[in-house]
């Protein structure tokens, strides 16, 4: 029998979406009887979308857009399915050494904030809430790409950055400090599959296949090396990364617990993520977790 056939949407081109892209290089998904058209969305509200209108059936990115579309459509279709980043991959890189960050620290220096996605400063502003800091007193550098942040930094015109891998990598090798990752906070439901809700229930077999595949792939991940799991990946995804400079973001990542160790869902780490964006503004409503997340497919219960 033929493979299932799946147009899997890439939410961006990150490193910490590492268990996506060794799923892919080691035919873990084929093993799985799926063949995966992976297409890399064209931007980040597209990825959501095109799901809506058909233009792929699955994507990996955050419940953080599922949680936006449920907010303005209470019939809205998506629903979400297995933790595959279980932590925040941003980072904050500060022109100095900082060994004592605390938040009070970010009053005063001119910051640039990653605004490629609404997630970073969601619960970025979300940690700053509860430290005590009004988000609205820190001295934000206008709305720019992270990239174009990165060169504002090499320059000196920003104090510190929040970023993500590679980006991290490049500003540490060019002189940053690391001030702060935001891993730190804990699980908070990061990445997941997500798909309609008529898609996962017609093709539940296939999803169940995702799943398993990504669980080989995270077991992979904490089993092998850095070198192993960038040489297997790097050449298709990262060329323009050295090895050492990619086995380095694997390492820091590994060191984080950015990947869970299977792809079950909490609540709590649900929860986490959803107060950040009600804290935010970014939603409203208090979406409950059985309306965004299918915990058994997830792992949570009967596998």
């Amino acid at each position: 029998m033929a493979n299932k056939q799946i147009t899997l949407y890439e939410n961006l081109r990150a490193c910490s979406y590492t268990p996506f892209y060794l799923a892919q290089t080691l035919g873990l998904f084929e093993q799985e009887g799926l063949d995966i058209n992976l297409q890399l969305s064209p931007s980040p509200p597209e990825t959501a979308q095109g799901l809506i209108d058909g233009r792929a059936d699955v994507s990996f990115g955050g419940p953080m857009r599922v949680l936006m579309h449920h907010n303005t459509d209470d019939n809205c279709p998506l629903i979400c399915f297995g933790q595959v980043v279980a932590r925040d991959p941003f980072i904050l890189v500060g022109q100095t050494p900082n060994p004592t960050f605390c938040f009070q620290d970010l009053i005063g220096p001119k910051i640039g904030i990653a605004t490629d996605v609404p997630t970073p400063w969601m619960t970025l502003q979300d940690d700053l809430s509860r430290a005590g800091v009004n988000p609205n007193s820190i001295n934000k550098s206008v709305d720019k790409t992270m990239q174009e942040h990165t060169v504002l930094f090499k320059k000196g015109e920003l104090d510190i950055i929040q970023v993500f891998e590679p980006y991290a990598q490049e500003l540490l090798e060019s002189g940053g400090h690391v001030w702060h990752r935001f891993s730190t906070r804990g699980d908070i439901a990061f990445t997941t599959f997500y798909a309609t809700r008529n898609f996962v229930n017609s093709n539940r077999f296939a999803c169940r296949s995702l799943i398993k595949a990504i669980n080989k792939s995270l077991n992979k991940i904490h089993q092998s090396s850095a070198a192993e799991i960038s040489d297997a990946i790097r050449p298709f995804y990262f060329p323009h990364l050295t090895p050492n400079a990619y086995e380095n973001i694997i390492n820091r990542y590994k060191d984080s617990k950015l990947w869970p160790k299977t792809t079950a869902l909490p609540v709590e780490s649900f929860v986490r993520l959803k107060a950040a964006l009600l804290s935010g503004g970014l939603i409203q409503k208090d979406i409950p977790y059985d309306r965004i997340i299918d915990q058994e497919l997830s792992g949570l219960e009967g596998e």
